[in-house]
Order: structure tokens, then sequence, then C-alpha cells
């Protein structure tokens, strides 16, 4: 035998030995089952309300998608000059202005005085009317308005601005006064954000994966080590593709099954797209078609 190869022998038989130990010292803990997660699959959320069927983040969106049977609302929270949280996802009031405002430089009146219908493509379908309801909501007037509805809220500001540092507080806050502590999830890009909001809600609020989160799900997924995962959150909220890493696989969502964390992905508007990740074993499908989503799925059941 050659030197190489009693090297490589060693090599694997050190590899497995270490494999063996950690598995027997390392036993995976499943997610204990949150209530807002106790649903039968797959829900529809419409994203930011359904941005195709009515102008993101506005109640007249929110309403639209409520019309149509969705379970719920993916949203985005942002933090106005006047520390108010919003339902607003980008930075500053208008993406197609180079020269917007931040939303954290501007108050909550001012905000909520801006028709955020103006650049919405099928803005003639609607009645005077209904365009009164083209603005933007706190989210203490969405979970009023809403009491029933599933809600997934990522927190936006990164937390290293002040408008960051307070959001997991003041979210916080508000959620427990709502009493929606039990129909609601938390997430972040960040994951020190949803670190932080889990200082307050100490797992009594579903928990969404930040990016960390997910990298080291899936490379416990793709080595021979995945008994030395352990989930931190009840959800992942996933796109179909990073770069060039596909996360929509069978085998994937199924390893997540396994330790109780449902899986939904975003943003789904082809109902071929649908139909595939729930066969694929989604949970959730994040849509700003919530129109077709309810069409196509309610005939899979049919």
């Amino acid at each position: 035998m050659t030197r190489k190869r009693k090297i490589a022998l060693l090599l694997a038989a050190a590899a497995g030995t270490a494999w063996a130990g950690t598995k027997a010292l390392s036993k995976p803990q499943s997610r204990p089952q949150k209530q807002v997660l106790d649903t039968a699959s797959p829900i529809i959320l419409a994203h930011r309300g359904g941005s195709l069927i009515g102008p993101e983040s506005t109640l007249l969106a929110f309403e639209k998608a409520a019309e149509l049977g969705v379970h719920g609302f993916e949203i985005d929270l942002r933090m106005t000059k006047d520390e108010q949280i919003i339902v607003f996802h980008d930075d500053t009031v208008d993406r197609t202005s180079a020269s917007s405002g931040l939303v954290s430089d501007m108050t909550l009146a001012a905000i909520q005085a801006i028709d955020f219908s103006a650049n919405f493509e099928g803005r003639d379908q609607f009645t005077d009317e209904e365009l009164e309801k083209a603005r933007i909501l706190t989210l203490d007037e969405l979970l009023e308005r809403f009491p029933f509805m599933y809600i997934n809220m990522d927190m936006k500001d990164a937390p290293s601005s002040y408008e960051g540092s307070l959001m997991p507080s003041k979210l916080w806050r508000i959620l427990e006064e709502a009493g929606a502590l039990d129909r609601v999830v938390v997430t972040s890009f960040y994951d020190e954000q949803i670190d932080r909001f889990n200082l307050y809600a100490q797992n009594r609020v579903a928990l969404g994966a930040g990016e960390k989160e997910v990298r080291k799900a899936y490379t416990a997924y793709t080595s021979q080590f995945k008994h030395l995962y352990h989930p931190k959150a009840d959800v992942f909220q996933l796109p179909v593709k990073h770069k060039s890493i596909r996360l929509d696989l069978k085998g994937f969502i199924e390893f997540l099954h396994s330790l109780n964390i449902k899986v939904h992905y975003w943003t789904i508007d082809e109902e071929e797209e649908m139909l595939r990740l729930v066969k694929q074993g989604a949970d959730g499908i994040v849509t700003d078609r919530p129109d077709l989503a309810i069409e196509t799925l309610e005939n899979t059941t049919k």
C-alpha cells in the first residue's frame, strides 16, 4: 500500500470517527409548534398587499387582497422621523426619483399625505373613493383593520441605524399591546435584528430566518453534519434561487420540514411556478398576484 493511500485511509477514518462522535452527542431539535403556523398548506400571502392588484403597501391593496380571500400578508416595516412604524418597503418614498426623501427624514403625516396610486399602472380601474385609500398604513392600523390575518413582517431598517436600533423594542410593544403575538411572523434579512426582537419576545412569536440562518441551514443540508444544525427560525421565506444556488430543492424542503420549519417562496407570480413549488412541498406562496394564486391553488385541491 502506498504512503498516499495510507494517509487517505487514515483521514477517512478520522472523518468517520468525528462524524460518529458528533452524531452521538448532538441531536437535532425541532422547532416547537407556533399557533400561527398551524395551518393547512399551501397558504397564500399577498406580497405588500399584492402589488400587481393595487398600489403596494397601501390600504387599497390590502383590502383588495383580503376580499380575494388570501390567508395573509407579507409586509415590510420602516420607521419614520417621528418614530412611527409604517408598512413600507423602500428607504425612500419614491423609488423612481433619485432625489426622493428618506422615510426616516419624513413624519408619518407627511408620508400618509402622499397618493401612492400615482405610478400604479392599473390606476384607472379604481373609483375616486377607492383611490382615497391609496395611502400608507402604520403597523398598528394594519393589525386593527385585519384582525384575523396571518402577517409576515420584515424589519427593513439596518440594525446600525437609529431607526433600526429602536425597531425591535417598539415592534414588540405594538404586537403585545395589539394581542397579535399568535398571528404574526417576525423576520429580517439582518439576523441581528431577529435576535434583538427575540430578547423581548422570548420565543413567544414565530420567527423567520435571516440570511445567515438560511446559509447555516443550507450548508448543513449539503454536508454530512445535518445533525449539528439547530434552527433558530420557525419559517424560511426564500427566493427560488440565490445566485447559482437552488433553494427550492425537494430534499432541502424535506430537511427543513423534519425540524418543523415551514417553507415559503417569494415572489411567485406565474401559475406553473406556483404549482411546481407546491408539488415540491412548499408550505406557502408569497405573490404579487393573489388573484391568480387563489385560482391556481384552489384548482389543485379539487
